[in-house]
């Protein structure tokens, strides 16, 4: 399938929907905002700069869905990873509904199978504004039975000399050497420098907003969720700031004791659904 471009003003967004619907690259004036790579020249949704997260984000621990009393055994997508990461959608071809210059509207359906035991109706807006990206993400639950459900993009901002990212939460969940929280402690956010960061941890009570600076760019990611995820290590040229739904392996937590509403657990019924945005703002410093 041929990459979808969107234009408007400086900003430029190659979008793949064959893989995974994943975003490939966004440019402001000729920068890249995301990790970006040309749609035409990309192989991989590892490479991409950005994928949507449904219906679960980030990983649920031994790759086993712990619901309503039932072990689920889901897949996992990596000899050296233990546990199923990311959900579905990331995997699978979406359908092109809808595009014009600016806008584009993708659709995959998904049917109950090893890889998530619930059957789900997903779409995905991307339209470009003046000095914006915004995006929505929707989940119907197509199942005849209550499903656990999970929302949100993995962005990979380009990490350049004196980039500096800020945001304000309440908590972190903090992860262990096997990629999954091991416990929860107060945190105010980040405010902090990105080339030393060393950071996986998912925050919770996040106020909506992350400002990422640095020479040459100002960019704000805004959405309506209240967790966050952060991955970045001194190593890596890019920083990944997750707005999700829920903490990471929510699910298996929940089986622990901890609350839906700490988790950000939601479950719809048959029929119903779920959706959220993501905006990211995206202007030249001069």
């Amino acid at each position: 399938m041929a990459t979808v471009t969107l234009r408007q003003g400086g900003l430029h967004c190659d979008v793949r929907p064959d893989l995974g619907g994943c975003i490939a690259g966004l440019w402001c004036d000729g920068l890249p905002v995301l990790r970006s790579t040309p749609g035409d020249t990309l192989h991989s949704v590892r490479e991409c700069g950005s994928f949507p997260l449904v219906p679960f984000s980030n990983r649920i621990g031994q790759a086993t869905l712990l619901w309503q009393g039932t072990g689920h055994p889901l897949v996992t997508h990596a000899l050296t990873e233990a546990h199923a990461i990311h959900g579905v959608g990331w995997m699978r071809p979406w359908a092109v509904l809808e595009q014009s210059d600016r806008f584009l509207l993708l659709a995959h359906e998904h049917r109950a199978e090893p890889h998530w035991p619930f059957a789900y109706d997903a779409s995905q807006t991307l339209q470009l504004l003046d000095g914006a990206l915004e995006l929505t993400l929707s989940i119907t639950n197509q199942s005849s039975v209550p499903a656990p459900v999970g929302l949100g993009w993995h962005p990979y901002f380009v990490k350049r000399p004196h980039s500096h990212l800020r945001f304000e939460a309440s908590g972190r969940w903090d992860m262990g050497s096997d990629k999954l929280p091991t416990g929860h402690r107060p945190s105010p956010g980040l405010d902090t420098d990105c080339a030393t960061l060393d950071v996986d941890h998912c925050f919770d009570g996040w106020a909506g907003v992350a400002h990422l600076r640095d020479e040459a760019l100002d960019v704000r990611i805004r959405a309506p969720l209240r967790h966050l995820v952060v991955y970045t290590q001194p190593t890596r040229d890019f920083v990944a700031v997750e707005p999700v739904s829920h903490v990471n392996n929510a699910w298996s937590l929940h089986a622990q004791g901890h609350s839906s509403e700490r988790l950000g657990l939601r479950v719809l019924a048959p029929g119903e659904s779920f959706c959220t945005q993501m905006r990211l703002e995206v202007s030249a410093r001069s």
